[in-house]
């Protein structure tokens, strides 16, 4: 059975990429970073690197509920700790009592700045305070350019203190569905209590992502795990896929943060 029966197609370049990096760490027997990753990214990098192997993967995104976070590769006899990651957190300064931030203004801004997504990780918020985990090798970069998110100015000011550091904390709710297949489209629509027909241009249009990466083929499948945003509507994950029915249709259990 070839490896790359367990991964999608979109996934085998990163499926080679991991294995490049794990060649790296092996061949020169030294720790590998690699930039943040998505849960599914690290995922698929845990399960080609193992954990019983010479080289072993550990990760860590600035704070113990991160989404996306640094991953690295080391020999065995290695023990990291967090300073290895080499990232940073920084508070987002803004004029609190004149102007509002969202998330979205700020990931743009990012982006605007020239920024490349793999190198910040979460954007972390307690509803009025905001603060966003670079890596440190474009910590100087960012800090200089990125001086406004929409129409509001910002600078940063990186954080010294762990007790300072926002921490978020996951919960979700769950609903128990019945869907006629496990297409994209179709759990969307029922994720989301859309019209399938309602759906179906939001997927083509790139408005909906699977595992992070944006997905315009409707007809696409999903299989356990899977985390779909909807822009706009918000997120969901697929916890399990429960069988089917008598009537073939597929019982599934979806989770949506809170």
């Amino acid at each position: 059975m070839s490896l790359y029966e367990h991964y999608r197609k979109e996934e085998h370049p990163f499926v080679d990429q991991v294995l490049e990096w794990k060649s790296i760490a092996s061949d020169q027997f030294r720790p590998k970073l690699t930039d943040f990753l998505d849960p599914r990214q690290q995922e698929i990098a845990m399960s080609l690197i193992g954990q019983n192997d010479d080289i072993r993967i550990s990760y860590w995104g600035g704070q113990d509920q991160a989404e996306r976070k640094r991953g690295l590769l080391y020999p065995d006899y290695f023990e990291p700790g967090n300073g290895d990651f080499e990232l940073s957190v920084y508070e987002i300064n803004y004029p609190v009592k004149f102007a509002q931030l969202e998330h979205r203004k700020i990931l743009g801004a990012l982006m605007n700045v020239g920024l490349k997504r793999e190198k910040f990780g979460d954007i972390l918020t307690d509803g009025t305070r905001f603060q966003v985990i670079l890596a440190d090798e474009v910590a100087d970069f960012v800090t200089w350019n990125f001086t406004s998110a929409g129409k509001t100015k910002v600078s940063l000011e990186k954080i010294s203190n762990e007790k300072d550091i926002i921490q978020m904390e996951q919960e979700f709710l769950f609903s128990e569905a019945t869907v006629s297949s496990l297409r994209l489209d179709t759990v969307l629509a029922e994720a989301f209590n859309i019209s399938r027909s309602k759906v179906k241009p939001f997927v083509q249009n790139g408005d909906v992502k699977l595992n992070w990466k944006t997905e315009e083929d409707p007809s696409s499948q999903v299989e356990v795990k899977d985390v779909i945003s909807l822009r706009g509507k918000g997120r969901c994950h697929v916890v399990s896929i429960d069988g089917q029915t008598k009537k073939g249709k597929w019982r599934i259990t979806i989770g949506f943060p809170r």
